[in-house]
């Protein structure tokens, strides 16, 4: 579940009272009059370190770090077609309906700008993760407690629906169904771990909370304290998942063009998609862009890109491997305001993600470094396994998560014939619900209407104008950062003291 805004302070009120809600209204206010300072540095682009880093900082990949462009490239449209349903976008969502499509007959096309998986579908965490975690403060208020647990429930079924398609499709993506844990890293974290049980159990997520002696048994390395685990999902590589999704569709016969850009479409019974050198006509589109929509002219006041990046060290030897323990390999994050996630690959590897988050201003996607973003990475690697210190960077990258105000999936249909499709706000929960999304969307497009499907259904707050948006969702993500580093420091002047 590489992770948006952390949910595990849990939207619910800990000890302090202090909700999200209440806390990012507080720093939005600030942000408005002192413009977010601290949100510049956030995004510098310039490497300055010393030797060592700088030679993990070089480890720079511009397409991520799970995927390599496909051998057999296929070739960007260059004439004028046609076709049942056109979709934009060839990652989870995009190629999960295209499948759905496919079986049922239908003639299907689908654009990529790059090549399939190049955007979060092949640079996130990895997670297959279903209701735990989730931002119910944001939404709770809004949509009420019926509504939020039928939506819990597409979170939780988004996962078997992605298990049972690795095995339809025959795809090994080094799935490792060991659960998820949401962990502490100091005590004063407990209570907002507990909530996060409650709230769980409350609406549909199966969990348990793992105290101290149980995280031990179970081998969890010791920098993670106490937990919320849950047995449902695991972890897997989301390159070979969306690559063996690209596989799938070609055999079943779905046109994909990649390195073809959308530049236009009009609306109308007949939709016509135009490309850099050819078009596509058809009487459906689905516009499966998540993050890069508002780009698109569609949902830029509902949906925000933030910018989460990713380090990978070398793989880790047999003997760091042993010290470590970690013997189920669940996947791991933090309860901080914005979490840190750790999880061993199936090379051996460790990766890092989250830890800072980042929104560029006019809701632009420029695929290039944040240094910044990676440095704070290193050093929750270094604080989080202290016997790694000296383990090189092999690969660090970035990419885009898409959120919405209330962190709830946006789902729904446009256009004057509403058959205009779109999916995006997957708030970093998109490995399985975005797969799920867009098979179901998939059905919609049919004629069948999944209860599920239309449970997503709901009307998503407005962001603000800029540059307001920008100072105050930096000045909010700053904010959060400031609380985090702030415990972070309590937690190693204590290990200083012990050792």
């Amino acid at each position: 579940m590489s992770k948006g805004l952390d949910t595990t302070q849990d939207g619910q009120a800990g000890r302090s009272g202090m909700t999200r809600r209440r806390f990012v209204k507080g720093a939005a206010a600030t942000a408005v009059v002192v413009p977010a300072i601290a949100a510049v540095r956030s995004s510098r682009t310039e490497p300055l370190a010393d030797a060592r880093e700088m030679a993990d900082l070089e480890k720079y990949r511009a397409v991520g770090g799970w995927v390599e462009k496909p051998d057999d490239m296929q070739p960007a449209l260059g004439r004028d077609v046609s076709a049942d349903v056109v979709i934009v976008g060839a990652g989870f969502a995009g190629l999960s309906a295209a499948l759905e499509l496919a079986r049922h007959g239908a003639q299907v096309i689908v654009l990529e700008r790059e090549f399939a998986g190049f955007g979060a579908s092949g640079r996130n965490a990895g997670y297959l993760g279903g209701g735990v975690a989730l931002e119910y403060d944001l939404f709770l208020k809004d949509i009420g407690k019926e509504r939020a647990k039928e939506i819990v429930r597409f979170y939780e079924d988004a996962v078997p629906f992605v298990e049972g398609k690795l095995k339809e499709h025959g795809i090994d993506c080094d799935y490792n169904p060991s659960g998820l844990i949401r962990a502490g890293i100091h005590p004063s974290q407990e209570e907002k771990v507990r909530e996060g049980v409650r709230a769980s159990a409350e609406f549909g997520a199966q969990s348990e909370f793992l105290d101290e002696a149980q995280m031990r048994a179970r081998g969890i390395p010791s920098a993670f304290l106490f937990g919320e685990y849950t047995p449902r999902g695991g972890t897997l590589n989301p390159g070979k998942y969306v690559m063996g999704l690209r596989r799938a569709a070609l055999r079943a016969g779905v046109k994909i063009y990649e390195n073809t850009p959308l530049l236009s479409y009009t609306e109308g019974p007949v939709i016509q998609v135009k490309t850099p050198r050819g078009s596509v006509n058809a009487p459906v589109l689905m516009l499966a862009t998540n993050a890069y929509t508002p780009q698109l002219g569609l949902l830029a006041d509902k949906v925000v890109p933030l910018r989460v990046s990713a380090i990978e060290t070398e793989p880790l030897t047999a003997a760091q491997l042993q010290s470590l323990g970690w013997p189920r390999r669940e996947g791991i994050v933090t309860a901080h305001w914005t979490m840190e996630s750790h999880r061993l690959t199936a090379h051996n590897t460790l990766l890092v993600t989250t830890k800072r988050l980042h929104y560029p201003y006019g809701s632009k996607t420029p695929n290039v470094p944040d240094y910044d973003q990676y440095r704070e990475l290193r050093i929750a690697l270094h604080d989080r396994f202290p016997a790694l210190k000296d383990i090189a960077v092999r690969a660090c990258w970035s990419g885009y998560v898409s959120f919405a105000n209330d962190a709830l999936p946006v789902v729904g249909a446009t256009g004057s014939q509403q058959n205009i499709y779109y999916s995006a706000g997957c708030s970093g929960h998109g490995v399985a619900s975005q797969s799920m999304v867009g098979h179901m969307i998939a059905q919609r497009i049919r004629g069948i209407e999944p209860p599920l499907l239309a449970a997503l259904h709901h009307e998503t707050p407005s962001t603000l104008p800029e540059p307001f948006r920008w100072c105050a969702l930096n000045g909010a993500l700053t904010g959060a950062s400031a609380m985090d580093d702030w415990l972070n420091r309590r937690v190693r002047d204590a290990a200083n003291q012990r050792g």
